[in-house]
């Protein structure tokens, strides 16, 4: 599936003759309050489209199965999720980063197998990260500091956001985050390790996925640099198919970082359980394979080393040559659709028309986030005085945010998600904040994800007629501005709901800014979530336009104990 390129930003694929249709047919029917059951208490870590329940009806090839799988209409899960006995509110920003409530993720085999990593121990009611791993047993910050006397443009804002492959507990992703870069941290869903769930626990960005088949949901050219320490990805394997993949996300000039195997195989080859002979022949298949793809070797000191994708398009010429792997991929293949898309084995050449989208020429962190990007002018009937407006609006917005819903801009609220946004408004206005935001623009909107990303904000694609990528009780702040109007006709707004419901903390709130019909309508169905909502004006005061301010109560299923 692609984004509709033809739609203007801000609204999705819509015809007002349908949406006229659609509110009559919701006014006809009238939604009526329900009361939604609880599910069961096996649940309390329900992921429908990467549930581990259903992994036997899919493939094991490329660990197939590990991808998202949504569940069809008819066994879809009507019921709220309820949370672990015990839980409670999660320790607040910049503590949590450091340790979390065991109850809230009560996983007693990861602390007896990790400890001998420092990635977490157990101590009393609490699991405490020390910023351990495989590959930086003297900490993460060690770790991040040899890094940047790697690469010194992580120190000047010429690097912002980052994506890291396989992220254990996100302690890289953490650290980072006190160097001014932004890291999605990505890493699958699997029976035991929660890696995921214990990141944004932490108060970290993660979402839950895995280069298998299809791509990651994210534009082409959105990082300027990606993470593998010892993600286990067989980077070589396949002709190489995982590798494009992150040459088509990474940035002309961004960086590919890779520590554990092969890398300093001389010295480490003994321990992995290898030969020599296998290590350097590996090492030597994954240098082949990056020259062919334009990377070039940047800087290697001990376990580290540091790819660079060339920012001059000339070094492409020759995948034109017959014989030559991989080959360009041909020009009807869109670079950003990303979502249910599945890889190819040819490689993704930069558009020569974008002449500042590269590392070299992006505008530094921060100045680059209220810059028009380059890539603003791809979007339908868009010009650059756009993204002024927006960050305009939402100065406004903002403020009156905060007025209705004080906790904003405090400890209070930390992991934030814009369920639909356009430019990252609500990203780019609270950037003083504690809290980040995972900007999610719609599959079937006008793909204005690209211009998020080069502003040096995060985000995913996503259909909300589908589940997130991510574990319940995620997110403290949800925000939604017209989702429903636009989109109502493809789905049952229950189902949407459920999902804000599943990814949604105890205690955390929604603002929903909706026509006063769907307004109205959230309100009757949120009753019946055991959430509590009050309905509120606009900035603006205009009548046909609400706001309702929800949030979720805290509660414990009636079959598990609460401590």
């Amino acid at each position: 599936m692609k984004y509709n390129k033809e739609a203007k930003p801000g609204s999705q694929d819509k015809s007002p003759r349908v949406f006229q249709l659609t509110i009559l047919f919701f006014c006809a029917m009238r939604i009526k309050a329900v009361s939604f059951p609880e599910c069961s208490a096996d649940y309390q870590d329900y992921t429908p489209c990467t549930d581990p329940r259903r992994w036997r009806k899919y493939g094991l090839h490329r660990l197939t199965f590990m991808e998202r799988h949504c569940p069809p209409v008819f066994e879809r899960k009507e019921c709220l999720v309820p949370p672990p006995g015990g839980y409670k509110s999660p320790i607040k920003w910049p503590n949590s980063r450091d340790q979390c409530w065991y109850r809230n993720v009560p996983y007693d085999w990861i602390n007896k197998q990790k400890s001998n990593q420092n990635w977490l121990r157990k101590e009393g009611d609490k699991f405490l990260f020390p910023g351990g791993g495989t590959m930086f047993p003297k900490g993460v910050s060690a770790y991040v500091d040899l890094m940047q006397d790697l690469i010194p443009e992580m120190k000047d804002g010429t690097i912002r956001t980052a994506i890291d492959t396989g992220c254990g507990v996100a302690s890289w992703g953490g650290d980072l985050l006190d160097r001014g870069i932004l890291t999605v941290s990505l890493a699958p869903r699997d029976n035991h390790e929660a890696q995921v769930q214990f990141a944004l626990e932490r108060g970290i960005p993660a979402i839950l996925g895995i280069i298998s088949t299809q791509r990651l949901p994210f534009p082409s050219k959105s990082f300027d640099m990606a993470h593998c320490s010892r993600c286990l990805i067989p980077w070589t394997e396949f002709g190489g198919i995982y590798l494009l993949e992150v040459h088509r996300i990474l940035r002309p000039g961004g960086f590919w970082v890779l520590s554990g195997p092969p890398v300093n195989y001389e010295n480490r080859w003994r321990g992995w359980n290898s030969t020599i002979e296998e290590q350097k022949s590996d090492y030597e298949k994954l240098q082949d394979l990056l020259t062919s793809l334009c990377f070039k070797l940047y800087n290697k000191k001990d376990d580290i080393a540091v790819w660079q994708k060339l920012s001059d398009n000339s070094c492409y010429d020759k995948l034109s040559e017959p014989d030559t792997y991989p080959p360009k991929c041909d020009d009807s293949f869109e670079p950003d659709s990303a979502w249910y898309t599945p890889l190819r084995s040819c490689v993704v050449v930069p558009n020569p028309k974008h002449k500042r989208s590269s590392l070299d020429t992006i505008p530094k962190w921060p100045e680059r986030l209220h810059v028009a990007p380059e890539r603003i002018y791809d979007v339908n009937g868009v010009k650059a005085s756009a993204l002024k407006h927006d960050d305009s609006k939402w100065k406004v917005r903002l403020q009156h945010y905060k007025k209705l819903l004080p906790a904003i801009g405090t400890d209070k609220i930390r992991n934030v998600m814009d369920m639909n946004t356009v430019y990252g408004g609500l990203a780019a206005a609270s950037i003083d904040d504690p809290l980040w935001v995972m900007n999610v623009v719609s599959s079937y909107s006008a793909n204005t994800l690209p211009v998020v990303y080069d502003r040096g904000l995060i985000g995913t694609y996503h259909d909300w007629c589908e589940a997130f990528s991510t574990y319940p009780r995620t997110y403290d702040l949800l925000h939604l501005d017209g989702l429903f109007s636009a989109e109502s006709h493809r789905c049952e707004m229950k189902y949407v709901l459920l999902e804000m419901d599943r990814i949604l903390r105890p205690n955390g709130y929604a603002i929903v800014r909706e026509s006063s019909y769907f307004v109205d309508a959230v309100a009757t169905i949120a009753k019946g979530m055991r959430w509590g909502c009050r309905k509120e004006d606009t900035e603006y005061g205009i009548e046909k336009e609400k706001i309702l301010i929800c949030q979720k109560k805290l509660w414990y299923s009636s079959n598990q104990s609460t401590r």
